[in-house]
């Protein structure tokens, strides 16, 4: 049980780990693209959108997904805390408690993960907005 209990977490921390570094990395690679970024070398705007929004689908299906990730691992912590109270047959309240806290501290880390993503995929799509109407206004 113990071995079930090691790998729920490192999993579910594991893959928010994963998670956040994917988004953080995103996120400083378009910083450092649209402080480069030259609209005049895009002849469309569809082009201009492509270039721009690459990457934000994955931040932002990162900032959507983390907190559900997190859950999975708080689900699967109280399932494991269920299971002990369960082979025990009694109910130490003390066990219960500090089982359900630590399970719940995978939720707690999805959502670490969730909301600078999501922050950083607002912030994002403000600059390409800012960028493309940039593009248009050097059009007129």
């Amino acid at each position: 049980m113990e071995t079930l209990k090691l790998v729920v977490d490192y999993a579910t921390l594991g893959i928010l780990g994963l998670m956040s570094v994917m988004a953080f990395a995103y996120g400083i690679e378009r910083y450092f693209f649209y402080g480069s970024v030259e609209m005049e070398d895009f002849v469309t705007k569809n082009s201009a959108e492509a270039e721009l929004t690459k990457n934000l689908t994955t931040i932002s299906v990162i900032g959507s997904n983390a907190p559900y990730v997190g859950l999975l691992g708080t689900v699967a912590g109280i399932m494991v805390v269920f299971y002990e109270i369960g082979q025990k047959g009694g109910i130490d309240p003390t066990a219960v408690v500090i089982g359900l806290s630590l399970a719940l501290k995978a939720t707690a880390l999805g959502l670490l993960v969730a909301i600078p993503s999501m922050m950083i995929y607002s912030a994002c799509l403000r600059k390409v907005d800012l960028l493309m109407g940039k593009w248009e206004d050097a059009r007129a």
